[in-house]
């Protein structure tokens, strides 16, 4: 076993910690199961606590500028207090909930460079926290979401890049303060109106909200700007909806309200 060494705030010759994930892949919605084990070290420790932070690069705008952060968004304590005797061994089973609205991180079976989901491990020891490096998770596609994104695929947008802004859409509930947007570069047929499609899928329970925003191109006197559409999809009846045709509707729609096409 490969321990981790939690040394920072609980000193050299303190316990160390190992996360091991039974199954890293998932979906929204999903549930990751692990154990947890918490080696002692040279001494007996008193621990606090052990808790499981789930964790994503996130960008943020901050005035002009813009930087990338590891944003905490769900934590999940799976251990109280106990004391841990020099060199003994304590292991945690757990259950990590996975959000509704927890961005995806592999696209068309291939991972989203843009995008990365982790579990970091926290020991709390006399008042101080101490983490682990980020055992990655693989967030795949709802089976919706995959409809949705094959269709894309078959009208021709070929994907870009993926990355989370901090922020909210607006019209739209969010229980994270982030969203993940999916950029497409747009086929022949849209080229002229748009220079790039951003996808947003903000999932629930029952159904999802699709949110699709048009860069404009500009020309040499107008100024390129942004067009939206919204749309919620069904789970129930994702399966039975010719989304090709309805998808160039709604970009149709977005484009004429907006004088792209």
């Amino acid at each position: 076993m490969v321990f981790k060494k939690l040394m920072q705030a609980v000193g050299v010759g303190g316990p160390e910690v190992e996360t091991v994930l039974h199954n890293p892949h998932t979906t929204p919605g999903g549930v990751v199961t692990g154990e947890i084990t918490v080696q002692g070290g040279k001494h007996d420790s008193e621990i606090l606590g052990v808790n499981l932070a789930l964790k994503t690069r996130v960008e943020i705008e901050s005035g002009d500028n813009e930087y990338k952060t590891d944003m905490e968004y769900a934590k999940l304590p799976v251990a109280g207090r106990f004391t841990l005797a020099e060199g003994a061994r304590h292991t945690i089973a757990f259950q990590l909930p996975i959000p509704w609205e927890a961005p995806l991180t592999h696209l068309y079976g291939h991972p989203l460079h843009g995008t990365t989901v982790g579990v970091a491990t926290e020991l709390e020891v006399a008042r101080a926290i101490d983490a682990t490096d980020l055992d990655p998770v693989a967030v795949h596609p709802l089976p919706a979401q995959e409809r949705l994104l094959a269709a894309f695929a078959n009208l021709g947008f070929q994907f870009r890049h993926a990355d989370c802004e901090k922020g909210r859409i607006w019209g739209v509930h969010q229980e994270l303060p982030f969203y993940q947007e999916i950029e497409f570069h747009p086929p022949a047929q849209y080229a002229r109106g748009i220079s790039q499609l951003e996808v947003t899928f903000v999932s629930y329970p029952q159904s999802m909200e699709v949110v699709l925003e048009l860069d404009k191109r500009g020309g040499l006197f107008t100024e390129g700007h942004d067009a939206f559409s919204r749309f919620t999809v069904d789970y129930a009846t994702a399966d039975h909806t010719d989304w090709e045709t309805q998808l160039d509707g709604f970009l149709q729609q977005a484009g004429r309200r907006r004088g792209l096409f």
